[in-house]
């Protein structure tokens, strides 16, 4: 099996995932649910990280579509070269959390986040992420160690 079917497969992966877990968390009801580490509950982010940009959605969502496209057209050309595994690893994480979530902005008009950590830090209690974020994180860093 190919690498390139495998990252497919990852950017795939991610999607899906995330698509499913979304829609779970948009039929249930908003209750929060508490477990020790994390808090479980219902938030529609109408901007982009922590809101911002609440107010202009459609240059939240076009400018998350450019986004897309670049790391898209980033993957693409790094497949053309030998090496840089840790490279094309990290843009296919970004890229699977990067979809999920421009998808989201394009047809729901918000993002669909459901978690936040259990800690006595208010402001980071807070913060309410989707799995896609950290994806977008973990990709981004991943894809910039491994950038030659």
């Amino acid at each position: 099996m190919s690498l390139i079917f495998l990252y497919i497969l990852l950017i795939t992966g991610i999607f899906v995932g995330e698509f499913q877990i979304k829609n779970r968390i948009e039929k249930k009801e908003d209750g929060a649910k508490h477990t020790k580490f994390i808090l479980l509950h219902k938030y529609h982010n109408r901007g982009a990280a922590l809101n911002f940009g609440q107010r202009h959605r459609r240059i939240v969502a076009a400018v998350s579509v450019i986004f897309c496209i670049i790391a898209f057209i980033c993957f693409l050309l790094s497949l053309g070269q030998k090496g840089n595994h840790l490279l094309r690893l990290g843009l296919a994480i970004l890229l699977g959390g990067a979809f999920s979530n421009t998808y989201d902005r394009l047809k729901r008009k918000y993002v669909v986040d459901y978690f936040s950590f259990n800690v006595k830090w208010k402001p980071l209690r807070r913060i309410v992420f989707n799995l896609s974020d950290f994806c977008i994180i973990a990709g981004a860093l991943l894809a910039a160690t491994g950038t030659p």
